[in-house]
């Protein structure tokens, strides 16, 4: 099975407090499976993106009667491999309406976390397009940290919380990735240094353990439920075209 293991020990060592449990809203209603819905007009569903109370970020028909969610990890390759097999099919997939998909950061290590507060550090709109190109960033990113060496991963990680983040993500060369994708060096400082949503990325992977027993990433859930043996993106889409999407 192509997914990236689950890194506790890493998490744990963030030394966060857990956010309580909270089930997924029930599954849709008053649209039938297979059926198109428009959407507004002058707009495209997959361009339809809104942060969700579980903390990640959906895009779609919210009445849609397929919700997908991925439990995605920004250090994991089998990620970054659904993320450029998925792109443009699942947007043309979305945009009928039938279905909507949400990304839900499931931070696996200090590197994982430093890369989830940059994708979100512009809010929604450009939440999906920037995770894309952070995954696709990803072995690039990985080069330029094993280039600095292990003294200089070291001397990151024992900085202050408030200050390791940053660290990192100088090491990683993302604050030069931020910045030629217009987030500020003071915004993306501001993002890596924001305790709460740090605080809130750790919950939410304590969360998905205690409800669904993440074992490890990519995790997808539609309508609420795990998909058993689905860790790639033409296995999620047979599962849709039986679904009817």
């Amino acid at each position: 099975m192509k997914k990236c293991l689950i890194l506790l020990p890493a998490l744990l060592s963030f030394g966060l407090a857990a956010c309580g449990d909270k089930k997924d809203a029930p599954a849709a209603s008053g649209v039938k499976a297979g059926e198109v819905v428009p959407p507004p007009a002058g707009t495209s569903w997959s361009n339809a993106v809104r942060a969700t109370p579980e903390g990640g970020y959906v895009k779609g028909n919210p009445e849609a009667a397929i919700r997908i969610v991925e439990f995605g990890s920004f250090t994991c390759s089998h990620c970054a491999d659904f993320s450029e097999k998925s792109a443009n099919e699942l947007d043309s997939m979305v945009d009928t309406g039938k279905m909507s998909f949400e990304f839900r950061p499931y931070v696996r290590d200090p590197l994982d976390m430093t890369v989830a507060l940059l994708a979100e550090c512009s809010g929604p709109e450009p939440f999906f397009a920037l995770s894309h190109q952070l995954f696709a960033y990803q072995p690039q990113m990985f080069q330029t940290i094993q280039a600095a060496g292990e003294d200089a991963y070291r001397t990151a990680m024992e900085k202050p919380l408030d200050q390791r983040f940053t660290a990192l993500a100088r090491l990683a060369g993302l604050i030069e990735f931020a910045k030629q994708r217009g987030i500020s060096e003071e915004k993306a400082g501001q993002c890596l240094t924001d305790p709460k949503k740090v605080e809130t990325l750790a919950g939410q992977v304590q969360k998905a353990n205690d409800q669904y027993e993440i074992t490890g990433t990519p995790t997808l859930l539609m309508n609420g439920s795990v998909m058993e043996n689905v860790p790639t993106w033409d296995a999620l889409k047979a599962k849709l075209k039986e679904a009817g999407v």
